[in-house]
């Protein structure tokens, strides 16, 4: 995208001088909803860690993967919480390719994506976003677009990707993932992935995150506290791993050969 054309697509009022998480990640899935000051912004944090582009599209790519696993399980309807922009190969994409009746909906509570949603989803009956806080559980199950898209008696995926880390109280962020787990019906799926502590990453990560104090405050947590959100789900194989190493389709898969690249984990729960 060029400067020149950028404001074409801006909702009224939207400031873009600022770098915001969601629009960063947009850039670097290679989506065209970013501005410069997104692009400098992924580009200095690029500067310090080489792999955050390919490691965000390992991301995406497992995003995919895991969608189309459970919509092949059966499974039509999703719930992305924290979605942020569903921009470039995003939950409605990868579900509907598959079967094109999948309805999703998606969970944010930033102004921001709730503008920008507003147009990309504007031309698809079967996908929408609501603006409420994932911590809201109940609002967000009695929303009335939900109530409307989703069949809450029925099978669902809960997505919780790349967002868990935005909640910086640990027991809150467990919380919320609790009462998510006690609203879905047996059969349904919890989809995972969040940054992790370790000993070949912790430099990496702090030298990472004291760039994005600028746009949002962000909490890494260890793998045993990541694992700690499956509790009472049965783990799909091949449990909680680095993202390249879920299910890779082909041998030239994004990371498959330097999965400690990606610096976190991921993991698909189902319930009993």
């Amino acid at each position: 995208m060029t400067e020149r054309t950028e404001g074409t697509w801006v909702p009224d009022g939207l400031l873009v001088d600022k770098p915001h998480p969601a629009r960063i990640y947009d850039y670097l899935v290679g989506g065209f909803h970013n501005f410069t000051a997104d692009r400098q912004m992924a580009d200095a944090v690029g500067a310090v860690y080489p792999h955050l582009r390919i490691g965000t599209v390992a991301q995406r790519a497992f995003v995919r993967r895991a969608v189309r696993f459970l919509v092949d399980q059966g499974i039509d309807q999703f719930l992305d919480t924290g979605s942020g922009l569903p921009t470039a190969g995003n939950v409605h994409e990868a579900a509907q390719a598959t079967n094109p009746e999948a309805r999703v909906v998606y969970v944010d509570n930033d102004p921001v994506v709730l503008a920008h949603s507003e147009l990309m989803l504007h031309d698809n009956p079967r996908a929408t976003l609501i603006c409420e806080d994932l911590v809201n559980t109940e609002a967000i199950f009695n929303h009335q677009e939900v109530k409307e898209l989703l069949d809450l008696s029925q099978p669902l995926v809960v997505l919780f990707n790349a967002v868990l880390q935005y909640i910086l109280d640990d027991e809150q962020a467990q919380d919320a993932v609790d009462r998510f787990k006690d609203r879905l019906v047996p059969g349904s799926y919890v989809v995972l992935s969040h940054p992790c502590l370790d000993e070949t990453s912790r430099e990496i990560l702090d030298r990472v995150l004291s760039l994005y104090q600028s746009t949002s405050d962000t909490k890494v947590r260890s793998l045993d506290q990541i694992r700690r959100y499956f509790e009472g789900l049965e783990l799909v194989e091949p449990g909680l791993v680095r993202a390249p190493l879920w299910r890779p389709e082909a041998p030239d898969d994004v990371l498959l050969d330097e999965p400690e690249q990606y610096l976190g984990f991921v993991g698909v729960g189902r319930k009993p």
